[in-house]
């Protein structure tokens, strides 16, 4: 059980704080006509504003030290493109959560703690629902923008991905309360997946950069091609190859260092976009989370 409540924790130590992002960019990016949706997915962000709120203040001791150090759960970017992003939108952001973040320690619970579980259970029961909620939400957007009679400035393969990103998180708890553990059985799959995400990263850079930042539009569409190639790759074959792993955490620390930059020209505006500061720190975020599962794995 002390394995389902380290586990339970980091997830949503890092995908909490997605989702609660996601539905940020959301609210930023509908009309103001559209009050209803406004309202419905800032909802979406408060709770799970609130969820991740919670997990911070019961996870300091009790989380692997690895988490701590991939800088996925937070960058030296992160509050500065926190309060850039909330002056700029309007939309209230809660910096106190990455401020006591910082100050989480590894550790692991020595001995069983009952209380502790039933608590991880039913964060991870809350988590559930919200995630639900939030497909379905996702889900409707897509529709609606589908048929013409709904307007966002996000691109319907953004709501695809984040939809994607928000079922994996489900599927991922949903294994912890069945299991109380992950099998990681399938990394291949897991590869894929964040290869495909990475990918359409680089698809959304190059669209939300200004047409005069020709050089890194050039290199963004680079990284695309290189992680469809890497796609194409995996595909091709029946089993996972370390040498595929290997190649894809070479390729994902390059890029780690692309949205470093990028995320610190942003926030410097030193780089012409329409790339939100806290957009730009998000998916710095998890590349820096994938190079963790890619080294995990090269070290197994």
């Amino acid at each position: 059980m002390e394995n389902y409540v380290v586990l339970s924790l980091e997830t949503h130590l890092f995908f909490a704080r997605i989702m609660k992002e996601h539905s940020l960019f959301l609210e930023a990016g509908f009309m103001c006509a559209d009050k209803a949706w406004i309202e419905r997915v800032d909802l979406f962000r408060k709770r799970f504003e609130d969820l991740l709120r919670e997990v911070v203040e019961i996870s300091n001791g009790r989380v692997g030290r690895r988490i701590l150090e991939s800088d996925e759960l937070l960058t030296e970017f992160t509050i500065p493109a926190e309060r850039r992003t909330e002056q700029l939108s309007g939309v209230a952001i809660d910096s106190n959560i990455s401020r006591q973040t910082e100050k989480l320690r590894a550790g692991f619970c020595k001995q069983e703690n009952e209380e502790l579980v039933r608590t991880v259970h039913r964060l991870n029961q809350r988590a559930m629902q919200l995630l639900d909620g939030l497909i379905r939400f996702k889900e409707n957007i897509l529709d609606e923008v589908s048929k013409g009679r709904l307007f966002t400035a996000n691109y319907p393969l953004l709501i695809q991905h984040i939809l994607r990103e928000a079922k994996l998180y489900r599927a991922t708890v949903n294994e912890l309360m069945n299991h109380k553990e992950l099998s990681y059985k399938n990394l291949r799959k897991t590869e894929e997946f964040w290869n495909q995400i990475m990918m359409e990263h680089a698809l959304f850079i190059r669209g939300l950069l200004d047409p005069t930042e020709e050089a890194l539009i050039e290199t963004a569409d680079k990284f695309a091609m290189d992680y469809k190639k890497l796609l194409e790759k995996a595909r091709r074959q029946d089993d996972r190859a370390l040498g595929l792993t290997e190649e894809t955490l070479k390729e994902t620390l390059k890029y780690r260092d692309f949205k470093a930059a990028g995320t610190e020209g942003i926030l410097d505006t030193k780089i012409a976009s329409i790339i939100m500061p806290l957009l730009a720190d998000h998916v710095l975020r998890e590349a820096n989370h994938y190079i963790r599962l890619l080294e995990s794995e090269c070290e197994d």
